[in-house]
């Protein structure tokens, strides 16, 4: 009997909320590639997902090295640490977003999520926060011109 390991439940999981995704979105006009309608981004990002959930399934379906059953932990008890930082990312990007602006939401969100890898230090994490910093604030605020101001004190 094959044992299947999370890729391939996340993978299938994956597939139905990509093909929901891309079958809500028909309900939308969704135009041509000249001419993109409300539906198009969803129908496309929901087809995305889906062919990424068929190519994880797939390859975890046929990935038959030892322990691909198990998450990688000789205790049961879940790590938990990428979910809390990756949820504590958002709420400080939220926070910091109302009230401090787009540079310190964006280098909270990173810098805290980075943190939820057990592969990154410190300063990796810092650095990451900071190019990234850079690149939200050359995309969003320079070339996008959103309406989020890069400091602002208070709400």
């Amino acid at each position: 009997m094959m044992k299947l390991n999370k890729d391939y439940y996340g993978g299938a999981f994956m597939v139905i909320v990509g093909v929901s995704a891309a079958y809500v979105a028909t309900d939308y006009k969704i135009g041509t590639l000249a001419r993109m309608g409300p539906g198009f981004f969803p129908c496309a990002i929901g087809c995305l997902m889906a062919l990424v959930g068929l190519m994880m399934a797939f390859s975890a379906r046929f990935d038959s090295s030892p322990g691909t059953a198990t998450s990688g932990h000789k205790h049961e008890i879940p790590d938990l640490r990428g979910s809390i930082c990756l949820i504590l990312g958002v709420l400080a990007f939220i926070g910091c977003g109302t009230y401090l602006g787009l540079l310190p939401a964006t280098f909270a969100i990173v810098f805290i999520s980075a943190l939820g890898d057990r592969n990154n230090n410190l300063k990796q994490s810092l650095m990451l926060a900071v190019v990234m910093s850079l690149v939200a604030v050359v995309i969003f605020w320079w070339a996008l011109q959103i309406q989020l101001p890069l400091f602002k004190w208070g709400a």
